[in-house]
């Protein structure tokens, strides 16, 4: 019985265990990306134009992207507590916006129904930080993949929500806010407690790259079912049986993952001798932390004199030449012959606080770069429900449950492949980020072309790159400024999407939609008015039909994403030196 209450106790303890949990918490905490399914019907009942729909996907990217208040309180509340606030929020938001579209509660203005907007989509912050802060402490020595992972079901959260719901049947559209309100305010309420560090660095195993193997092959096949249910309900028709059949393999694939931490702890051999070596090597290097303390001086003026040129020698070559000049400013300080220089604060590698990472050109390019770039690919998102129906396409939620699986894959993929560039290759993580940003301005070309199947291939690349970019950019910051602060410096860069949406959607897209609209709008009235004998739509209701109400948009977002590759392409110019030092190898 003894045993049996150990091995319990050692499952909910396991650092597998928490990982699989925030898997499901994140699968539901993606309900930003359900805005373009969601606003169609708030814009038709609430008799919106499309700036107002706009403003209310403004108010939505804020609430998804201010969270402060979460990555602070990461630091002095326990992560329940973080993941408790969310549920509250959600449920209260959507919940009051679920009442007024339906309206079970009187018409209200605009402003409320943004607030309902921002508070509840502002709870998937605390969702977002709960699981990422726990992992990333858990599996310090495998952040990307941890991260691309967990921001990967976030993405496909979407999907997952849209089968749900159609497997409910719901008979109208507005039931899908109220699912938005209720489903991940039960699912994270029940997971709340194992979510949370675990000590997990101690708890390192050889079968972990296994492991990860398995989770990546699951989210794969993951991918690929959801597709073709969503080609299958598109182009052939579904009855409601195999519909909701189709859901419930969709949760199995869902659950399958917690198989690794139930093999782990109940079904695993005893640790071998190279999984002992692994677990001591985190305390062996705490047992040299006085040491380094000690020579943290000398070591900040090697750093000062190296010269970039000694980062880009082989490995072997470079610290011979490090040690040479380490031995020699060590006898320059014991003769008194140099004036060893304090350090003023923390060097990049090293742990920063906010603050800290705010006073550094690499943290502002970085957040630069997202502005450009994440903010394109979300007025995409945000706008793809208005895209679909312009090009003439009636059922929405196809689109956006496509972007959502390639959002998915690209979160999953950003992860994976910036973890070999930087284990076997030493390239800085941004590199990365430079690629997807060009396959997101080629995504854009295309639509702003008018080519045809311009709306799968924007779909398609935009999914991808916006994707890949929450994978990269908070592994690739977490190592830059280390992990003391990371849900501070996390949140703080996530604001980089709203404020590239408050202006690429709220203004530029939104206004040239509702002037073609209008356009068009009036060259109708001019040749059928008379015939007609009245006005053919009410102003407040004006809709575009075309490629035109998007593709000067499209163009103009895919010039900007150029001008991000230019700046991530400078950050891993000046980071160049700094992940040699991390990953001990540099290009030759």
């Amino acid at each position: 019985m003894s045993y049996l209450q150990d091995r319990i106790k050692a499952f909910f303890n396991n650092r597998w265990l928490v990982f699989v949990a925030s898997m499901w918490v994140q699968s539901f905490a993606g309900i930003g990306y359900l805005f373009g399914s969601i606003s169609p019907v708030v814009k038709s009942t609430m008799g919106y134009t499309q700036r107002e729909v706009a403003i209310l996907g403004v108010a939505k990217d804020l609430g998804d992207s201010i969270g402060f208040i979460a990555g602070s309180l990461c630091e002095i509340l326990p992560i329940w507590v973080i993941l408790c606030i969310g549920v509250v929020q959600n449920f209260l938001g959507y919940g009051l916006l679920w009442l007024i579209v339906t309206q079970r509660l009187p018409s209200l203005p605009l402003w409320v129904l943004c607030i309902c907007i921002f508070v509840g989509t502002n709870g998937e912050t605390y969702f977002n930080t709960g699981a990422l802060v726990s992992c990333v402490q858990n599996f310090p020595k495998s952040r990307g993949p941890v991260v691309g992972i967990l921001k990967g079901f976030a993405g496909l959260s979407g999907a997952i929500i849209t089968q749900i719901y159609a497997m409910i049947n719901a008979p109208d559209e507005a039931s899908l806010i109220f699912m938005v309100a209720v489903g991940p305010s039960i699912v994270v309420f029940s997971l709340m407690f194992i979510v949370r560090p675990v000590g997990g660095h101690r708890q390192v195993r050889a079968s972990d790259q296994s492991s990860f193997l398995f989770v990546y092959t699951v989210c794969l096949i993951l991918a690929a079912y959801v597709l073709g249910v969503l080609l299958l309900e598109d182009l052939v028709g579904l009855s409601q049986t195999l519909v909701t059949l189709c859901a419930i393999v969709l949760i199995v694939l869902v659950l399958l993952p917690i198989i690794i931490p139930i093999l782990l702890v109940f079904f695993a051999e005893p640790r071998s001798s190279t999984e002992e070596s692994l677990l001591n090597e985190p305390q062996k290097q705490e047992s040299n932390n006085f040491e380094q303390e000690g020579n943290e001086v000398i070591f900040s003026e090697v750093e000062d004199e190296k010269g970039s040129d000694i980062d880009l020698l082989p490995s072997s070559e470079r610290q011979k030449r490090i040690a040479h000049l380490q031995a020699k400013l060590f006898q320059a300080a014991a003769e008194g012959a140099v004036r060893v220089k304090r350090r003023k604060g923390p060097r990049r590698g090293e742990d920063f606080t906010l603050m800290q990472a705010l006073v550094k050109a690499d943290f502002w390019l970085i957040f630069a770069s997202l502005v450009l770039a994440s903010g394109s690919g979300l007025t995409v998102i945000d706008n793809l429900g208005q895209m679909c129906e312009s090009l003439g396409f009636s059922n929405t939620q196809v689109f956006v449950s496509m972007i959502s699986i390639w959002n998915f894959l690209g979160r999953v993929g950003g992860g994976y492949f910036s973890e070999i560039i930087i284990k076997k290759y030493a390239y800085p993580r941004p590199v990365t980020m430079a690629v997807v940003q060009v396959i997101m301005a080629i995504g854009l070309f295309f639509y702003a072309m008018a080519w045809p199947g311009a709306i799968y291939v924007v779909t398609v690349l935009i999914g991808l790159g916006y994707g890949a970019h929450w994978a990269i950019v908070p592994a690739a910051v977490s190592e830059l400024f280390g992990l003391k602060s990371f849900g501070a410096l996390y949140n703080f860069l996530t604001l980089a999407s709203p404020v590239g949406s408050l202006i690429f959607s709220g203004v530029i897209a939104s206004g040239i939609y509702d002037y073609e609209a209008a356009k068009q709008d009036s060259l109708k009235q001019t040749i059928l008015g008379p015939l007609l004998k009245m006005p053919l739509r009410d102003d407040e209701s004006l809709s575009c039909e075309g490629t035109i109400c998007y593709s000067i948009t499209c163009a103009i977002l895919s010039g900007l994403c150029i001008i991000a590759v230019v700046l991530s392409s400078i950050v891993v110019y000046r980071t160049r030196s700094v992940y040699a030092q991390l990953y001990g190898r540099s290009r030759t």
